[in-house]
């Protein structure tokens, strides 16, 4: 997916550092993604979802908050607030470009900011917690053996995620006293919440909490077996389609008209597992499947391999095409079915040796319906008009470029 450097001004005037996803196709919608305490906008679950939406038409902002990752200031004088005021400017911002946000996504504390925040937010349609307290006080338990030292020096260094990060008394202040149920009660938007059962950072009951207080519409969807950061690739997967899935509900994804004789959109592939062969495939904003090869042959077979694709394009098309024919003539076919086999076959033709092979697709088509033999024999006539057929027996030309 492309992505852009995309820097504002945070609370304190400092530049804070934002990733920008955009989608290949058109832009049907922005999101703004708001990280975990003291990660940063480049963990791989934000980078997961990131590509998801995108690959749905859902352009994606996740940034680093006030003195964490690449953005400037000191983590030490920031707050929940500030944080908070941190996801209003980013939103301001994305409506500068013309790109204000209609879905918020907030990780653990993330979660709690976005819940926070969101209400103030024109454009904001649907929002999304992972991992989310209930109450942001709940973060303090990280650094509990270095509270008395905090409020006896005003600030102290704790050691969180193998890295030391200095906090402030101003923010265990603040999140302390921090009551969301308020602002989830009033939130008047669209919310989604996702949650582990086995968190061992948030415990469930937060989720429950927070489920329990919103008005409706709401959504709860466990992550099953999935740790607080969403670290494994299958539960990032699953957790970004969920999204993807259930926000297109309450944002506008309406695909802009493609201009007369235009071909159809892009069609995304990337790498779902990169230690196997597990491939993501969407098209537009609405339709997504898996790609992979047989287990016989170092995939996971969780889905079809390119060839299956491939003989299901011409499979599609085959019906479609004979569909489209016999209803406009109004003929009574009641059902039209097509199996599609693949093989290599020795291509004569192609090398005087006889060693050339060549793709061959061998179609079954079954037609069910109070037919007579001219119509039958007409419609298998049609088939042959199919544009993926036409396609596969012309020469094709590929074009690749580097993005």
């Amino acid at each position: 997916m492309p992505t852009e450097r995309f820097t504002f001004a945070g609370h304190d005037g400092h530049e804070l550092a934002a990733r920008l996803d955009l989608p290949e196709g058109p832009h049907l919608a922005t999101a703004l993604f708001a990280h975990c305490f003291t990660c940063s906008k480049d963990i791989p679950a934000a980078r997961r979802i990131a590509a998801r939406l995108a690959g749905a038409g859902i352009a994606v902002l996740r940034f680093d908050f006030t003195g964490l990752g690449h953005s400037g200031g000191e983590f030490e004088n920031t707050s929940f607030a500030s944080n908070v005021a941190d996801l209003e400017l980013a939103a301001a911002a994305l409506a500068a470009r013309g790109m204000a946000p209609g879905l918020m996504i907030g990780h653990s504390l993330g979660g709690a900011a976005v819940l926070a925040a969101a209400g103030g937010i024109d454009s904001v349609r649907a929002v999304v917690t992972i991992g989310a307290p209930f109450d942001p006080g709940h973060v303090t338990h990280n650094f509990a053996g270095a509270l008395d030292r905090i409020e006896a020096e005003g600030a102290a260094e704790v050691t969180l995620g193998g890295r030391a990060i200095r906090i402030g008394q101003g923010f265990v202040e603040d999140v302390r006293a921090e009551r969301l149920a308020p602002k989830i009660e009033g939130l008047r938007r669209a919310l989604l919440v996702m949650h582990a059962p086995r968190d061992a950072v948030v415990g469930i009951e937060n989720a429950a909490e927070i489920f329990k207080v919103a008005k409706h519409p709401k959504s709860f969807v466990t992550l099953d077996g999935a740790d607080h950061l969403v670290t494994d690739p299958g539960d990032a997967e699953y957790a970004a389609e969920v999204i993807a899935a259930w926000a297109a509900r309450y944002l506008d994804l309406r695909t802009p008209a493609p201009p007369p004789g235009a071909p159809e959109g892009v069609v995304r592939v990337s790498e779902a597992n990169p230690g196997g062969f597990l491939q993501d495939v969407n098209a537009g904003p609405s339709h997504h499947v898996l790609a992979d090869e047989p287990e016989a042959y170092g995939g996971t077979d969780r889905g079809m391999s390119p060839y299956g694709f491939l003989a299901a394009g011409l499979g599609a098309c085959t019906s479609m095409t004979i569909r489209m024919y016999a209803r406009r003539k109004r003929w009574p076919l009641d059902h039209v079915s097509v199996d599609v086999c693949h093989d290599k076959v020795h291509a004569q033709d192609a090398d005087s040796r006889g060693t050339a092979k060549a793709d061959r697709f061998l179609r079954v088509i079954r037609l069910e319906g109070d037919l007579d033999e001219d119509q039958r024999a007409r419609l298998m006539e049609i088939a042959d008009r199919c544009p993926v057929h036409r396609t596969l027996e012309k020469s094709a030309v590929v074009e690749t470029r580097a993005g």
